[in-house]
């Protein structure tokens, strides 16, 4: 894993041109042009100088403003966004991720619990540009909802995979080793901030990667399953502990995200970066990349 994690940081990516983006695209630590006042002892003067500063930051050190999340405010309006929200304990009601991608223009449809008929799935991910799907500790899926997610992943739709510590990875698992062959295990204790990935730590965020942009600090989760090393994925997220939670996918047109973290979208919301990784996330997974202006408003 450690040979992954120094290609990675090695192999930075040019800034996407997309109209849904924001200027920042790809930058973690951001900066803007000032005009600063600057004295001149040669001349005995002061002048107007233009510097480079880095913007405004919130409490985390984050990037203060959601002009420095991924994509541009209400840049997919019209696009739903499916989630099969399998676990609902501890208070887990989804309504600030919903709140957060609506800001970016996203309508939520959830199934509560239980999914519906794989039929019934199939019907409501035509109009879907992406689907989440949250484990819950026992299998809540079938066979025939595989081959309808497999169908949905294998047209370019993105796919979000969110399991927790042991056992809830039930479904999880059960999607990522039928799509492409990856799990996760165990229960790491979490519970921390983490930094910027680099080549002296063994925890933290990817830098560069559009996932990240505006993010130098972002909560882990409090208990976590760790991804398994493999040839599949890309990480985007070390834990505290050195242990991959959260890493993505993307070949053949294809874009999924596998993560082992979902505390994250209800415990300690308000901390470090939890809303501008899941709406950029979810920006990341409409795959504008491959569909461009075949990107149309679902209804």
């Amino acid at each position: 894993m450690k040979n992954l994690v120094l290609v990675a940081i090695s192999f930075v990516l040019t800034t996407a041109g997309y109209s849904q983006y924001n200027e920042c695209a790809k930058q973690n630590v951001i900066e803007k042009e000032v005009a600063v006042e600057v004295y001149d002892e040669s001349t005995q003067t002061v002048k107007i100088e233009k510097q480079k500063r880095q913007v405004d930051s919130d409490e985390y050190g984050n990037a203060a403003g959601s002009q420095y999340d991924l994509a541009v405010d209400g840049a997919f309006e019209g696009q739903t966004v499916a989630v099969l929200h399998l676990y609902t304990g501890g208070g887990f009601n989804f309504k600030q991720p919903e709140n957060a991608l609506r800001q970016k223009g996203f309508s939520v449809y959830r199934w509560i619990n239980q999914p519906p008929s794989a039929k019934k799935l199939e019907e409501a991910l035509k109009k879907a540009c992406q689907l989440w799907i949250i484990s819950d500790q026992q299998r809540k899926l079938n066979d025939d909802h595989l081959d309808v997610i497999q169908a949905f992943f294998n047209s370019g739709k993105g796919v979000y995979i969110w399991g927790d510590n042991n056992p809830y990875y039930a479904d999880a698992n059960f999607v990522a080793e039928g799509l492409l062959d990856v799990k996760m295990e165990g229960n790491t204790m979490g519970n921390k901030t983490v930094d910027i990935l680099s080549r002296e730590s063994q925890s933290g965020l990817m830098p560069n990667h559009l996932i990240t942009t505006g993010l130098q600090n972002i909560y882990e989760g409090i208990t976590i399953a760790t991804i398994q090393e493999n040839q599949e994925l890309t990480p985007i997220i070390y834990g505290s502990a050195g242990n991959l939670v959260a890493a993505t996918y993307e070949k053949d047109g294809k874009r999924l995200i596998f993560d082992g973290g979902f505390t994250r979208l209800y415990v300690n919301w308000d901390t470090a970066g939890t809303g501008r990784y899941v709406k950029n996330a979810a920006a990341w997974l409409v795959n504008y990349e491959r569909f461009g202006d075949k990107v149309v408003a679902m209804e």
